[in-house]
């Protein structure tokens, strides 16, 4: 058995499902959604990816998907920026008690109806959905009953989709990075790590071997909000987090070699890291070889037995970013999956 791969989750949706989105038919969105999800795994399983996932075609986007149809929300929430100029803003709590109105585990049971090969679930972490509390608090609602809340509910999300067959579960974690920013004495990211560990240690050790987390430094509209983030600050308590598998993103780092020296410190005895061999905003595809010897430079530094490899992030992660196509899309993936089996071969995996 050779390296694992795995994408992380959002792939360019077709025009046709932008088209009924757009228009605003929800029986016309629901039909093209569907047809979607079949047509990304048919696609993901005929290049041999040996996990894939929906593409989160039916999402909303990786981070708001819970909220969708949900009460008690305002729009003027926390404001993301990004480098180009750009910004994401979430929605604030103006009631409680907070609920998700939709869980994940209804996207991979839809998912798992199509695939062959196993299906790994992205959800996002209860750390972003910590954003949406004021920060002047709510009458009638206190921080804490707001934040007992959250941990139920993420839990609730990560089990379902456990129970439900998901061969990974992976945490959605964008925001630790961005923390670093908007915070440079780290309080803010040991709150975030805390939050994660509260819901994680609701999992046994074997629960917690199929649930990880994904960090990157945000991509948008081909541009991130704190890849100016040094990763030094942010890998060390990233693996403080209690979760099974890590999701880095790499191959866009300016210096990927002192990056993995970082992982190769700090990395759990217990789990295994997956390293960003494709970078989603460059809009060249990467060849083969190159993928692999950037498998072969982390399984210099990475014992390969704990090694796997993965894009540095999704390609779409709102659902209206087009700046990345379809097709370019899956002929990175398509990349990273043949790099890999490379690296593998010839590290005689």
């Amino acid at each position: 058995m050779g390296i694992p791969t795995e994408p992380i989750g959002s792939i360019p949706r077709p025009p046709e499902l932008l088209a009924a989105m757009s228009a605003g038919d929800p029986v016309e969105t629901a039909a093209a959604q569907g047809a979607a999800v079949r047509d990304t795994i048919r696609r993901l399983e005929e290049i041999g990816s040996p996990v894939v996932t929906d593409g989160e075609q039916s999402k909303p986007s990786f981070a708001t998907y819970p909220l969708a149809g949900a009460d008690g929300l305002g729009p003027d929430g926390v404001v993301i920026p990004f480098e180009d100029g750009h910004t994401r803003q979430l929605p604030v709590l103006t009631s409680g008690p907070f609920r998700y109105a939709v869980h994940a585990q209804d996207y991979l049971r839809a998912a798992l109806s199509h695939a062959n090969v196993p299906v790994k679930q992205a959800v996002i972490a209860p750390s972003a959905l910590s954003l949406l509390y004021p920060s002047d608090g709510l009458d009638g609602y206190p921080a804490k009953a707001f934040r007992d809340d959250l941990v139920a509910e993420a839990e609730a999300d990560i089990r379902g989709c456990l129970n439900a067959g998901a061969h990974v579960v992976q945490l959605d974690f964008t925001e630790g990075r961005l923390s670093l920013k908007l915070d440079p004495s780290g309080g803010v990211l040991d709150d975030f790590v805390a939050l994660n560990n509260q819901v994680l240690d609701r999992f046994s050790e074997a629960e917690r071997a199929r649930i990880g987390v994904h960090t990157c430094p945000g991509g948008d509209q081909d541009s991130t909000h704190s890849l100016d983030v040094d990763y030094a600050g942010l890998l060390p308590k990233l693996f403080q987090i209690r979760a099974g598998n890590f999701y880095v993103q790499l191959a866009s780092e300016s210096d990927p070699e002192r990056v993995l020296g970082i992982i190769a410190d700090h990395l759990p005895a217990s789990a295994r890291v997956f390293v960003g061999v494709i970078d989603p905003i460059d809009p060249r595809v990467e060849t083969p070889e190159e993928v692999r010897d950037r498998v072969l430079a982390a399984a210099a530094r990475i014992p390969v037995e704990r090694l796997g490899t993965c894009d540095d992030c999704g390609f779409a992660p709102f659902a209206d970013d087009t700046s990345t196509s379809r097709e370019i899309a899956f002929a990175k993936i398509r990349a990273r999956v043949e790099g890999t089996a490379l690296a593998s071969t010839q590290l005689g995996l």
